[in-house]
Parts: C-alpha cells; sequence; structure tokens
C-alpha cells in the first residue's frame, strides 16, 4: 500500500490592490481631490471623467484606475466610457497634457469660412505646448469660423484672435450678460403657470387641451406631437422621468443653444409645467460640453431656483445637469439615456421606447429645450394662437438655425411651411454679394441637400401636408432639428457631401456594421474622381435597413442627394483637403 503524504492546504488571501492595474496613493489623492463634493455613483461616471480631464488635460491610467475604485466598478468600465467620447483625452502615465486644447470646427458652414486654412495657420502660431485639432460642429455655424480655446468659444475666429485669447489666457467660460436671471423672470410672470397649476387655478387636463389644440411637434428632430408623448408617459406606471435634450449635435443646428443663452427660466417653466402635467418625479438636463458658458449660467440659475423656489420644493421634481462629452450620437434620445446612466452613448433597440422604458427603465418623456420652451407662451396664448400660424397649409411657428452664404446668418422665427427661398430673402437677408443661390441643406447633415430650383418646397414635417402638397420626403430629404445650411455657386454640393459623410464617419458610435463600415466606405468612394453608383445603390440600402438608429439610416442622404440633383458634379474630383472651399467673403 502506498501511503500519501497530505499537502499542506494553501490560504487564498484577499488582494492587497483591485485586480488589474495597481493604483499610487497619489493618484488615489488627486481624484479624491479633483472630484470632491460629486457622489460616487455609478451614473456619475461621465461627471466624474470630466472634473479630472478638467483639472489635468487629460486621463492617466492610474487616474482612471484609482477613478474605479472611488466608483466600484471595473477598470475596463472606466476605459470603454472614456475612450467613448470624443473631448476625452487619454493619455499615457508619463506624457506632458497640452496647456490649452484649441477645437476648429471644419464642418459645412465653417469650411465654406476658411476653417481648414484656420487650423493650419494656428498649427503653425501656437506655442508647442497648445494642442489645435479639428473639431465636428460646435454649434456656433452663424459665427464661421469658430472655435473652442480652452473652454471659451469664439466665433468669427482668426489667428490673431485665437493668439489674443490664449496670451490673455482667456480660456475660460465667459459671461452670458444678456441672460434673463431668475428675479428677472419673476418680475416678467415667470413662473405664473406654475404656480397656478400648483394651487389648482389651472387644471392639468387645461394645459393638455391646449398642447393638443397647438399641435406643437416636437421640435428636436423627430417632430413626434408633443401632446401624444405626454399622454403616452402619462398612462404608464410611476415613478416617471424626463430627460431634456440639449446636446444639439446637428451640423448646422444652434438654435437652442442661443434661447438657452439668453431666457433659460422659460425652458425650465416648460419643464417643470410637463413634470407637474405627467407626473415626473426626477429630470435630468443634459447640455453639449461645447456650451461651456451657458452650462455655467445654467448650474447658477437653477441653484437661484432651488433656493427660493415658486413652488414648494416638495412639488418640484430633483432636477440633474448632466455634461455630455463630444458625442453627436447621444442626440438620440435612447443614446442620451445611456450616456446619462453613466455609459457609453449607444443607441437601444427598440421596442421598448424610452416612453415605456427610459432611464434607469422607468418610463420617460424625453424633449430638446425648444420645445419645453413654446410651453408658456402656448397656454397663456391658447394653442389655436400657435396653431393660427402657417403658410402653405402648415400650422404652428418655427425656429430655423440659418447658416452659409446668407447677409444675416442666425436664428430666425418663421412661419411653418416657408420655404427656403422665402426664409433666406425675408429673414436672412438675402444671399451675400456676388454670391447665387445653388444649393441648400434643409435639414442639417442628415436632412440631404436640394438644389435652388427645389427652394420653394415647405420647410417643415412632411405629417399634415396639404393632399397633393410637394413635399422634402417626395425628393428624398426631411427638416429634422430645421438646419438650413445655403451654398452658393462657389461651392460644390459634393464637397458639402463629402464633408457631412466624414462627419458621420467620425460620430458612428461603431455599434452596429453597417453604420460603422458604411460611413468608411462611402468617404472612400465619394472622394475618388469618379463615383461608383452601382457600388453606393448597394451601400445606401445596406445602411438605411440595417442601421440600428438614425444615423446610419439617414448618412447616405447628402450622397444620394448629389447623385440625384447634381449628377454633372459626380464625374469632379472633391477638393482636397478641406473639401469645401473656403470664401472670405463670409462674415
Amino acid at each position: 500500500m502506498q501511503i500519501v503524504t497530505p499537502q499542506p492546504i494553501s490560504i487564498i488571501r484577499p488582494r492587497a490592490t483591485p485586480k488589474g492595474r495597481s493604483i499610487p496613493p497619489v493618484a488615489r489623492e488627486r481624484v479624491a481631490a479633483c472630484c470632491a463634493g460629486l457622489e460616487p455613483r455609478r451614473d456619475l461616471l461621465i461627471e466624474h471623467l470630466h472634473r479630472l480631464q478638467d483639472a489635468e488635460q487629460g486621463l492617466r491610467p492610474t487616474h482612471l484606475a484609482a477613478l474605479a475604485e472611488r466608483l466600484r466598478i471595473s477598470q475596463a468600465e472606466v476605459f470603454e466610457v472614456a475612450s467613448f467620447y470624443h473631448h476625452f483625452r487619454l493619455l499615457q502615465e508619463e506624457e506632458t497634457a497640452p496647456a490649452v486644447t484649441v477645437r476648429v470646427c471644419t464642418n459645412v458652414s465653417c469650411a465654406m469660412a476658411g476653417a481648414h486654412e484656420l487650423r493650419a495657420g494656428l498649427e503653425s502660431a501656437c506655442a508647442h505646448d497648445t494642442a489645435v485639432i479639428e473639431a465636428p460642429c460646435i454649434g456656433r455655424c452663424h459665427q464661421a469660423p469658430a472655435v473652442c480655446v480652452g473652454q471659451h468659444e469664439l466665433g468669427h475666429a482668426t489667428v490673431e484672435k485665437v493668439q489674443s485669447a490664449l496670451t490673455a489666457k482667456d480660456i475660460q467660460p465667459q459671461a452670458l450678460p444678456d441672460s434673463v436671471g431668475y428675479a428677472q423672470y419673476l418680475r416678467e410672470g415667470g413662473y405664473q403657470l406654475l404656480q397656478d397649476l400648483h394651487r389648482g387655478a389651472r387644471s392639468a387636463q387645461s394645459v393638455m387641451d391646449e398642447l393638443q389644440a397647438s399641435g406643437l411637434r416636437g421640435l428636436g428632430g423627430a417632430g413626434f406631437p408633443s401632446g401624444r408623448k405626454w399622454d403616452l408617459v402619462r398612462a404608464q406606471p410611476a415613478p416617471r422621468h424626463m430627460v431634456v435634450n440639449i446636446d444639439e449635435g446637428e451640423v448646422g443646428t444652434f438654435k437652442d443653444g442661443e434661447l438657452l443663452r439668453t431666457d433659460p427660466h422659460r425652458m425650465l417653466e416648460g419643464l417643470l409645467v410637463a413634470a407637474h402635467v405627467v407626473g415626473v418625479a426626477r429630470v435630468w438636463i443634459y447640455l453639449r460640453d461645447e456650451y461651456h458658458a451657458a452650462r455655467v449660467m445654467l448650474e447658477r440659475e437653477l441653484a437661484a431656483l432651488m433656493a427660493d423656489p415658486p413652488i414648494p420644493r416638495e412639488a418640484m421634481p430633483v432636477i440633474e445637469l448632466r455634461r455630455g462629452a463630444g458625442a453627436y450620437i447621444c442626440g438620440e434620445e435612447s443614446a442620451l439615456i445611456e450616456s446619462v446612466e453613466g455609459k457609453r452613448g449607444m443607441p437601444r433597440l427598440r421596442p421598448p421606447y424610452v416612453a415605456q422604458v427610459g432611464v434607469f427603465g422607468r418610463p420617460t418623456l424625453a424633449h430638446n429645450f425648444e420645445t419645453l420652451h413654446w410651453i408658456r407662451d402656448i397656454v397663456a396664448k391658447g394653442g389655436a394662437w400657435f396653431a393660427g400660424h402657417g403658410r402653405r397649409g402648415r400650422s404652428g411657428l418655427r425656429r430655423f438655425s440659418v447658416s452659409g452664404r446668407v447677409c444675416k446668418p442666425g436664428v430666425h422665427l418663421a412661419p411653418a411651411g416657408i420655404s427656403a427661398r422665402e426664409l433666406i430673402d425675408e429673414y436672412a437677408g438675402g444671399m451675400l454679394p456676388g454670391h447665387e443661390l445653388y444649393a441648400y441643406l434643409p435639414g442639417g447633415a442628415s436632412g440631404g441637400i436640394l438644389p435652388a430650383r427645389l427652394a420653394h418646397l415647405p420647410l417643415d414635417f412632411d405629417g399634415g401636408a396639404p393632399a397633393g402638397q410637394e413635399t422634402l420626403a417626395s425628393h428624398g430629404c426631411f427638416v429634422g432639428s430645421m438646419a438650413v445650411v445655403v451654398l452658393s455657386q462657389n461651392d460644390r454640393a459634393r464637397d458639402a457631401a463629402l464633408n457631412l459623410m466624414r462627419f458621420f464617419e467620425h460620430e458612428s458610435c461603431g455599434q452596429c456594421t453597417p453604420c460603422r463600415e458604411g460611413t468608411t466606405q462611402a468617404v472612400g468612394l465619394m472622394a475618388q474622381p469618379t463615383w461608383n453608383e452601382a457600388l453606393m445603390d448597394d451601400l445606401s440600402f445596406v445602411m438605411r435597413e440595417a442601421s440600428i438608429c438614425g444615423l446610419g439610416q439617414a448618412a447616405p442622404n447628402p450622397m444620394d442627394s448629389v447623385r440625384r440633383f447634381f449628377p454633372h458634379e459626380v464625374g469632379v474630383a472633391a477638393a482636397e483637403p478641406s473639401g469645401m472651399a473656403a470664401d472670405r467673403s463670409t462674415p
């Protein structure tokens, strides 16, 4: 018989450090200092990353590891979120972070105004510790070319203006002196509607009736009837939540940003009225990161509102302001909700819809800024007042973001159903001297490109159009967020389309193959001197039919528009490197 000597039992001791990268005490201390005052909650991961980024000008591996420890999540989760958003700069441990980052917008309106030449000039003129990078649309299309110098938004930028800002260390958010503050808003009758609802002087149903009568649609792009959306969410079991989308990343869109900078409390009152009527317990306001000055102002005004609320605080929902991090995809409501939860902004498969399963699995009312901005006026003046405006059988008022080759770029309030020609001539001051209308984008990057001969089409949602009326949809386009970019005979539609496809390639979240690979393949095909239209047909079909969300489904629109309306350009080589011709006559 063989006698087996028993082996000593090994004792597994708990790890002294988290699995993965070890954490130096100095990194743990730095994260604690930067994130002081923030609750260590998983859904606040992006807010923690912003604190570190602002303080360090970048994110180092040991800091990410310490943050994972602080939030009690895996280091992989922290890294995947930090690497998803464009505004987070990942650094090597010993890498020197830039003193300042200058982001130069190179999308259509800014490219027409010389953004690529501006970037080249800045790369030559700025000190070696200043990072100069291209950026997608930053919401200053009416002040093209636009840049962000650190957190300072600078319109009509030149090399000299940027250098002056850097020399003066003017890189923090600037003041907004024209903004209507809380005290002024109260003096002008603000929050009276909310107080009437709370006292019972006005019923929730009366607000719903006026909203239905107005025909107000969601003005962030989809155009879903607002009254129906409130009904859908109100019918769901409590607790119910709400998200306010001020991410506004669509190329050419800046109307929400302009409204926010001047009159934030009108939106906040609309938010609180909607919360009262629908029965909302918590609200998240999601603001795009480029709107730094507006964020500082909104934080101040929210604090003033909560310090002296117009109704008892217990009757108000909890409101949190969340800061985006540079991802166009987060304009899609389910991707925005993922970001609010502290995750990568990847769209969800639907159904279920966010009205049923939204933030943290609860029914969620989702609106953009302008939609809520209208609530007070619609209820005070009556839904019939709002619906009484319009042209060509359309009803309501619309704010258009107009940029490009016009004399008065900016936000213009006009009747629903107005045409591009009327919008340019009656509101935008006409075309710039020496320029003639050649083409226009009726709905930002994804809405397609139309020729001047179709400038008579009504700029509005297609739902509710009079029978037999020619619409944007009948020409493969849509109005979306109502961002109208105007091109002249000095521009080429194919160059604008290539510029936009590069934007989609950059902004694709990468979740689905048709969008991730399709946008890259489209850029390659569109950069060729002669377009392979048969291959483009196949690519467009697959992207439209198989992409998960609207980004991939609408990305082929500019490419298809050029082939449909500008066939004479298809055999002409695209301009390089900008993809758009610069014209210094643009103001």
